[in-house]
């Protein structure tokens, strides 16, 4: 007895069953346009809400990448067992199996001899189908009658299981598999007698399956079949007929389609009540600029692929008019009866996309010069337009992982994430109707021309395993997840919060390179010698020889430069100011033999006016740069950090600034941002040690008169696990934590060493790999030197990294660490591609209390660099917006001073931050750049930034 199906089904059956689906071509043609007009950064921010009542969602998987079982129950040899047997001829591209991997699909997963265990992962993930196709060649071993027995068993059984577990069957007629016997017999998809073929393998299968399916697909991916398998020759049965064979055999795969429609639609409807499509497979393109040729060149490609059979069954019965103007003789015709015979044989359009096509089996002369991609939210939009607003079913769709990828596939994770939102924004963006999504594939197999060398199940197979081992890999549980609550539901701790910065809330803005652009000329004030203006002649000024006036003391006004930053500032309303000096242009030798007092002098007269209009500066000691690592050119020469004599040469001229600058400077950093992973252990041992002295020389020596604070400042990026359910992804995120952050801040702010973490790393690296990680040893004094050498902690934050434990990348892996960085291609990313998390500031604020306690936090730098277009640099807005907020909620861990920034080349505003409404809670500053500092705006181009900023300051 047939179950009875779910309402929703039964619902969706109704509205679309028997309906042939048409519209008028072309109306895709304006998606480029129209996605090129979307506003950013808002339409690129990840959607968190959740599909409609009812979406299915499902797996899938094709019988010969998974099957196995090729000789068992009497099965008939396919084309791709014989193209997968075949002996290479010499230089042929064959698919490359891992060790000990079973040849072609000879066995692959071996779900012919594991159906339960292959239904217990559906279980799992919690699916509302199944997608699947049927063997031919196992039903009908020679391709005709009579059928197998045995055949008609397995898949009979399959089918009463998902039924036991409520989970909806789509089953595939076709996927690739062609009996062989009818390739030989009549040359394949090349003959017009195969549809007649189809036609009666498709009514074996209605007959003995129809009553438990609701969903079938006549022939998955008809271009693949057609193009690689009769034209290129590519993939099996391997015939490289040209493109005129190809075109041929693509003819005769409609019709085959057209005529198991019709047998469904007038014998077996009425009774199954079931629907019938074709998994048609696309690409994605878009123009190499937003041209008018360019876009119809882009339309060439959709039609030249997935119109050629979409748009004969969807629209009119015949092939897209760019292919019957650029192919001429090469494309057959239909007859005006044919037309109408294939228009709308199809009740619902069933896309593929992903790994099989894209980048991979797309033919280049394809794409016509225009550039592939991977939307498929344009892509759906394309097909809603061109196709008269389809119901669509996503029937195949996800990226892959290399083979040796085990059960932590975070890239994978991170595609499938991007497909999901992708669809969920074109359903509620763009109004297209979508009402299922099939990842592919339920388990690793055999992946065609790649053989096992790509991995794309939810379920990971070990293929040396003599029962083939099933378990689930972490997309399996983040699909599971997201199955369970329909999509991405807002979580409360991604809604942005209200609330007001406290009565004594302060503003700044740094600019790390002041000194780069500061014009310390003296003015004409300065010079002595006496001039006469030759106003009939030369109209010049002629120096008069041997007369000079008195000298007079330099003074502030005469660098033009600084009122110019000061005015910038002052229009902000700012409180405080963030820099660094330049060791190199003060002392040029490294030592006191040489002092450059025009440029002390200019700093002196910075520091002063920045109070005269009530500024506090905030002043780094040293910050490293590309130029000799920003040290005296004759310390970087003999060895700079590495060089023990550069830490007291630091000494020496940290006491030169706190001495002439310190009664104006009440916070100095002594290192501004160390970048760690350009700095060998002793470099790091040393600059620790001149950090720890010079903060005792403040100590000792200044802080008493003066009444400042001084510490270091830490870039501090936060490490996530890429795999959130994997414990080896957070060991490795620990691990980088501790060499970035710990390193330097562990000896310090800690016990006074490193951290265990990384002398137990390098101790094992040195061992089994037979490196010479050397990492140096503090005394018993020096330990006792460097502990406690701070009064807060100041970091720099900019954005959140992914690690993960499996090698995926090798361009993006560390073999030092065994780490692989990945990336969420679904996070916001600037034009330099670093992503936008904002929640990655509060997890780091989390990650710095809970290891140092409540140290006083100072957060120097925070920001991203945006569009070059000076005045709509939206992207920084939504980020200063943003990281705001999540500092925010994470006031808890925040003590002192934050501080906020966007690119390395521009200003930071500084919002000094505490709770809201809690006058007594000490400052915390916040930082974002707006513009260059040494550069007057005019008002016609300000940044939406800064405009942003005094709204927020005067809010």
């Amino acid at each position: 007895m047939t179950p009875a199906a779910p309402l929703h089904l039964l619902l969706l059956l109704c509205l679309l069953g028997g309906r042939r689906l048409r519209g008028e071509p072309g109306q895709g043609a304006g998606t480029w346009a129209r996605f090129a007009r979307l506003p950013y950064p808002e339409d690129e921010l990840f959607l968190y809400d959740t599909f409609p009542a009812g979406f299915l969602w499902g797996a899938g998987s094709a019988a010969y990448q998974a099957e196995g079982g090729w000789r068992q129950g009497g099965k008939g040899a396919s084309v791709w067992d014989t193209f997968a047997h075949r002996a290479a001829p010499a230089g042929a591209r064959q698919p490359q199996p891992l060790p000990s991997a079973p040849a072609g699909g000879d066995v692959a997963s071996d779900s012919y001899n594991n159906l339960f265990r292959d239904a217990e992962g559906l279980r799992r993930l919690g699916v509302s189908h199944y997608r699947f196709s049927l063997a031919w060649a196992r039903l009908l071993p020679n391709g005709t009658a009579p059928p197998s027995a045995a055949g008609l068993a397995h898949y009979g059984r399959l089918l009463a299981r998902l039924r036991q577990l409520g989970v909806e069957p789509v089953v595939t007629l076709y996927h690739w598999d062609l009996p062989e016997r009818l390739q030989d017999a009549y040359g394949g998809w090349a003959s017009p007698a195969l549809a007649e073929l189809f036609r009666d393998y498709a009514e074996l299968c209605f007959r003995h399956f129809g009553g438990q399916v609701r969903y079938w697909l006549t022939i998955d991916n008809p271009y693949v079949v057609a193009w690689h398998g009769y034209a290129t020759g590519r993939l099996p049965p391997g015939v490289k007929g040209g493109p005129q064979l190809g075109y041929r055999a693509a003819h005769h795969l409609l019709q085959a389609h057209a005529k198991v429609w019709h047998l469904y639609n007038d014998h077996f409807r009425p009774t199954q009540g079931g629907q019938v499509s074709i998994a048609l497979s696309s690409h994605w393109i878009k123009p190499q600029a937003m041209t008018e040729q360019d876009i119809q060149e882009c339309q060439k490609s959709l039609d030249f692929v997935l119109g050629w059979f979409a748009k004969p069954i969807f629209i009119d019965g015949d092939y897209p008019q760019s292919m019957k103007n650029n192919l001429s003789s090469l494309l057959p015709e239909f007859s005006d009866a044919e037309k109408k015979y294939i228009q709308g044989t199809a009740d619902f359009f069933a896309l593929s996309f992903g790994a099989t096509l894209s980048f991979q089996l797309l033919d280049s002369q394809m794409k016509f010069h225009q550039l592939e991609s991977l939307s498929l939210r344009q892509l759906l939009y394309w097909i809603s337009r061109e196709y008269n607003k389809p119901k669509i079913f996503i029937v195949e769709n996800s990226w892959f992982v290399s083979g040796s990828t085990k059960r932590d596939d975070a890239k994978y994770i991170y595609y499938l994430k991007k497909f999901i939102m992708e669809t969920l924004k074109a359903i509620r963006y763009d109004e297209v109707d979508v009402f299922g999504y099939t990842v592919w594939s339920l388990m690793d197999g055999f992946e065609w021309h790649r053989g096992y060398s790509i991995r794309r199940g939810l379920f990971y197979v070990d293929f040396q395993s003599h029962d083939k081992k099933f378990l689930p890999k972490s997309s399996a549980l983040f699909y599971q997840k997201l199955i369970e609550r329909n999509g991405f539901p807002p979580l409360p701790e991604n809604q942005p919060i209200d609330g007001k910065f406290p009565c004594d809330f302060a503003w700044g803005i740094v600019d790390n390179y002041i000194q780069k652009t500061a014009n310390t000329t003296p003015s004409q004030f300065l010079d002595t010698n006496v001039y006469v203006w030759d106003v009939h002649h030369t109209k010049k000024l002629i120096k008069v020889d041997g007369v000079v006036t008195p000298k007079r003391k330099r003074h502030c006004v005469d660098f033009a430069a600084i009122r110019l930053q000061i005015s910038l500032l002052q229009e902000m309303h700012v409180t405080h100011f963030h820099f660094s000096l330049k060791w190199s242009l003060i002392l040029p030798l490294g030592n006191l033999s040489q002092i450059n007092h025009t440029f002390l002098h200019y700093y002196q007269c910075f520091v002063s006016e920045l109070l005269r209009v009530n500024i506090t500066p905030v002043v780094a000691l040293w910050q490293p740069m590309a130029e000799d690592q920003g040290l005296p050119v004759v310390l970087a020469k003999y060895g700079a950090w590495e060089n023990p004599e550069t830490v007291q040469a630091f000494v020496e001229y940290a006491k030169l600034c706190f001495k002439n600058l310190g009664h104006h400077v009440k916070f100095w950093i002594t290192m501004n941002e160390p970048y760690v992973r350009n700095l060998t252990y002793t470099a790091g041992h040393n600059l620790l040690k001149a950090h720890a002295k010079a903060w005792h020389l403040y100590d000792k020596e200044f802080r008493r008169s003066q009444k400042g604070k001084i510490s270091i400042a830490l870039q501090a990026d936060w490490v996530e696990p890429a795999c959130p359910f994997s414990k080896n992804d957070q060991e490795v995120a620990d691990r980088v934590l501790e060499f970035d952050i710990g390193w330097l801040a562990e000896p310090i702010f800690g016990n006074g060493d490193y951290p265990h973490v990384m002398r137990e790393w390098l101790h094992q690296r040195n061992s089994i790999d037979l490196y010479n990680f050397h990492l140096p040893y503090f005394s018993e004094e020096e330990k006792k030197l460097i502990q406690g050498s701070f009064d807060f902690f100041a970091l720099s934050h900019y954005t959140t990294i992914l690690v993960d434990w499996e090698k995926e990348d090798a361009l993006k892996y560390d073999h030092y660490l065994q780490v692989q960085m990945i990336k969420d291609i679904t996070w916001l990313n600037s034009p330099s591609r670093a992503a936008v998390v904002p929640w990655g500031l509060r997890k780091m604020l989390k990650w710095v209390k809970s290891k140092y306690g409540d140290v006083p936090v100072y957060i120097i730098a925070n920001g991203i660099d945006d569009d070059q277009n000076m005045v709509q640099d939206k992207l920084r807005v939504y980020y200063i917006q943003n990281y705001i907020n999540e500092a925010l909620k994470g006031k808890e861990f925040m003590q002192s001073l934050y501080t906020e920034s966007t690119s390395i080349n521009f200003g930071i505003v500084f919002l000094p931050f505490s709770p809201p409404l809690d006058c007594s809670f000490h400052h915390l500053f916040w930082c974002f750049f707006l513009f260059p500092l040494s550069v007057r705006v005019p008002q016609t181009s300000v940044h939406s930034s800064f405009l942003f900023c005094l709204h927020l300051i005067h809010g």
